[in-house]
């Protein structure tokens, strides 16, 4: 038999020329649709979709390449804002996938489509019918209950408009509802006739909203009188005289593929997809697609990637990753298509003018709710196939799935090798239920404390600015190295820039603020893709906090989402603060949280801050906050979540308050900091002429739409790529504390921020700066310079530079002009 499709034949001409049936319309008509036969009371006729992926075997690039187009057309038909605020609403089952591709081309809208499959635990947001159906019943179970609640434009995604009855029943349903002033119809082909356009005009007129229409392409079906009886009793003699697609007896290899589906990442629109589970999706799709090209035999040369029933994303977008593959991989040539398997009976014809020309039968294998009954394949036998790649959720991975007339037990007698690759169901966790507020205050906030806008962090802090707690750094560093006293009891006097320090500054900001933006990006999609759609950043202040303000800014000017973000303090040695752990459980659930902090020198926060959490949840502190650091910078390789590895300057890291809001560091001290309260910092409203905090913020944001590119490709390479952290750092400052005779792992600093802080507020020893090093150390030769400590190069140094706190100090070891000595 003749593969699936032939175009040299319409597929509807058998249908046409028994039943008189006439498509008239545009001239993609028949391109796009074929014509089909079903026993079904209300409609004989099928339109059968070329391009859906549902019926008929197509190039995968061509089906998400149609619903793509679709949603390029509503982004334009909206405008950037519009699109901004829209939700996207597909049908099961055959426009599951349709609908998520229209969503991928509007661009940040949220998916959501209806299910006929109801979820425990998962209250229904709406429902509707939809009459011509072999399954009527659709149900909305949003994971997020506000998902519909918006005023945005709603966009309905079907894969034909015919009557306009589906979509006149899920506006009623919904507008009831949620109302809103405006929705648009998106669909593969507008088949409706002249009245039934009137209807949908005057209901929208009705409901005082505005509807408007997006397809493809756009015609009419004429029927002749008594077609609907003329075409049940031709299917029911074709059924009588034609059985379905012999099985025999199986002789292909089945073999099942572990895709490592990303944890927590949805299967589908089922519950809500958001613009980030897509990009997280994508991140991890060139290696889910490397496993299954590994499945395929050597000489594979017509491949068909087979979804499943509302399941038809997943498996569409594994199909065109591994349709691309295929152009580059050993197996070139190798031709890839997609298609589902469904519910609805539709009668096969052997004949190339009919678009089913095969189908298998076999019993449902998901525990559906409306019970057992038979499951279809279509054009499937006869195709010309050499692998199936059979994608089933993990709900639908049953013994009814490997019975001997089960799916598997069907294809198998049809290609020579079937490939089984299950994705993990995803089911919502119940809703989070946060802890009883704590007696805590609510969160400082700019311009009262810091020079940031309110809503660019809320600081977890208490104000100690009329405190007196500086003292100079000799002394400090002597209490400190003699155990008499902790850093975080005090603080360092702040150091004033000279001009040609602050000339050096505006330099490396000109200079590295592309490279910043592009690493904010980078770390922010990575937060985004896989630790929440809704993240809560929280920045480890003082040096994290600038850092979490450009992400916050990032997720705003890409995505459109305003995160909430605070600053909170952490202490070495002492853990992070426990009440505010306490103030973000009672007003945030703790699996949004992310820590953000500047950078890694040899990830000694990076432990404190998990030991920190491992000892709140131990004393009966909430339970869910992940310890993983987001960072902009990781050349200590101490965390998976970073924007790049590379060490380079920050300019952030050249200066003290004045790039950080005006906040002193933290402070933690018994007679300062209660049982219940939040650990303390200064505000130093006095050095507002010198500061240079949002000037910083707004240089690296302006390079924001630059970017763009860059960060999505370097986003995707590191989702796809090993992020594991190595602990190289960590090896590398115990080897330079040995090899210099400090024998104390917190005297060395290393990387440019850590060194650039052992300048500004330690007493240094020496600076080691690696064979090379250009302008990325300009500003430390210069503090270098002036504090009269020794610079020297080192050919084999993992990072940029080391700073090396004195060693051994005492107030001796330094001069009378309070310079360091060498020893």
């Amino acid at each position: 038999m003749n593969h699936a499709v032939n175009k040299a034949v319409w597929s509807g001409s058998w249908v046409a020329e028994r039943l008189g049936v006439e498509l008239v319309g545009d001239d993609e008509l028949a391109d796009l649709l074929g014509l089909a036969l079903r026993r079904n009371p209300k409609r004989a006729h099928l339109l059968v979709s070329n391009v859906l992926g549902k019926h008929v075997p197509q190039s995968p690039s061509v089906v998400y390449g149609h619903g793509f187009a679709l949603g390029r057309r509503v982004r334009d038909l909206l405008g950037t804002e519009e699109a901004g605020r829209a939700v996207v609403l597909g049908y099961a089952e055959t426009a599951t996938g349709l609908g998520h591709s229209v969503a991928d081309g509007l661009g940040l809208a949220p998916y959501l489509h209806s299910t006929r499959r109801p979820v425990l635990g998962v209250a229904p947001a709406g429902g509707f019918e939809e009459s011509h159906s072999h399954a009527t019943s659709h149900l909305l179970l949003p994971e997020d209950p506000a998902l519909l609640v918006g005023d945005g434009p709603l966009v309905l995604v079907d894969d034909e408009f015919s009557t306009g009855n589906t979509v006149l029943n899920t506006i009623r349903d919904l507008h009831e509802r949620y109302p809103r002033g405006r929705y648009v119809v998106v669909a593969l082909v507008d088949m409706r006739s002249a009245a039934d356009a009137g209807r949908l005009e005057g209901f929208a007129r009705e409901i005082g909203a505005r509807v408007d229409l997006v397809a493809a392409a756009s015609g009419t079906v004429r029927l002749p009188e008594g077609v609907l009886a003329k075409g049940q009793e031709l299917v029911a003699r074709h059924e009588a005289a034609a059985a379905p697609a012999a099985a025999g007896e199986p002789h292909g290899r089945v073999c099942r593929v572990d895709l490592c589906w990303p944890r927590g990442l949805p299967d589908g629109g089922r519950h809500g997809f958001t613009p980030q589970h897509r990009i997280r999706l994508e991140g991890a799709l060139p290696a889910m697609a490397a496993r299954l090209a590994e499945a395929l035999p050597a000489k594979a040369r017509r491949v068909l990637v087979l979804g499943f029933e509302e399941l038809m994303y997943a498996p569409l977008r594994l199909a065109r990753e591994l349709e691309q593959l295929a152009d580059t991989a050993d197996n070139v040539g190798a031709e890839v298509r997609y298609s589902t398997t469904t519910r609805s009976p539709v009668l096969a014809v052997d004949d190339p003018g009919y678009a089913i020309r095969s189908r298998l039968v076999f019993p449902a294998h998901d525990d559906p709710a409306d019970g057992p009954g038979e499951r279809y394949a279509y054009n499937v036998a006869g195709g010309g196939f050499d692998t199936v790649i059979a994608v089933v959720d993990s709900a639908a991975d049953t013994p009814e799935l490997h019975a001997p007339d089960g799916l598997l037990d069907r294809l198998a007698a049809h290609t020579p090798h079937v490939v089984l690759a299950v994705v993990p169901s995803y089911v919502p966790e119940p809703l989070y239920v946060p802890e009883r507020p704590a007696m805590l205050p609510e969160p400082l906030r700019g311009p009262a404390f810091s020079s940031y806008a309110p809503e660019e962090v809320g600081w977890l802090l208490q104000d100690l600015s009329d405190v007196t707690l500086e003292a100079p750094t000799e002394e400090r560093e002597e209490a400190i190295q003699s155990g008499g006293a902790h850093y975080a009891e005090s603080l360092p006097v702040e150091y004033q820039p000279s001009e040609r320090y602050q000339e050096l500054f505006q330099a490396a900001l000109e200079e590295s603020a592309a490279r910043l933006a592009l690493a904010v990006g980078a770390v922010t999609e990575l937060v985004l893709a896989e630790r929440s759609p809704r993240p809560v950043l929280v920045s480890l202040a003082r040096a994290g906090t600038p850092i979490g303000v450009l992400m916050r800014r990032w997720a705003q000017f890409r995505h459109g989402l305003d995160l909430p973000h605070y600053a909170v303090s952490i202490v070495r040695g002492r853990g992070i603060d426990a009440n505010a752990l306490r103030w973000l459980a009672a007003h945030h659930d703790p699996a949004d949280v992310v820590f953000v902090d500047g950078w890694t020198g040899k990830g000694a926060i990076t432990r404190e801050l998990a030991d920190a959490i491992k000892e709140f949840e131990a004393g009966g502190g909430a339970t869910g906050f992940d310890p993983e650091i987001a960072v902009l910078a990781d050349p200590g390789s101490c965390v998976r979540t970073y924007g790049t590895r590379e060490d380079f300057l920050i300019p952030s890291a050249c200066l003290n308050s004045t790039v950080s809001g005006l906040i002193s560091r933290t402070v933690l001290r018994a007679d300062l900091v209660g049982p219940n309260d939040f650990h303390g910092a200064k505000f130093y409203r006095e050095l507002a002429g010198a500061d240079v905090s949002v000037a910083f913020l707004d240089a690296v944001a302006a390079r924001f739409p630059e970017v763009v590119e860059a960060v999505d490709a370097q986003a995707k390479e590191l989702l796809s790529g090993d992020r594991a952290p190595t602990w190289e750092g960590w090896a590398a400052v115990e080897r330079i504390s040995e090899e210099y005779g400090i024998h104390d792992v917190n005297l060395v600093k290393p990387g440019v921020g850590e060194t650039t802080r052992v300048l500004l507020r330690r007493v240094p020893w020496k600076i080691l700066a690696r064979a090379g090093a250009g302008a990325d150390l300009d500003h430390v030769r210069l503090l270098a310079e002036q504090r009269g400590v020794p610079v020297e190069e080192v050919a084999e140094l993992p990072y940029t530079c080391v700073g090396l706190i004195h060693p051994k100090y005492t107030r001796g070891a330094t001069g009378a002009d309070g310079r360091a000595v060498t020893v």
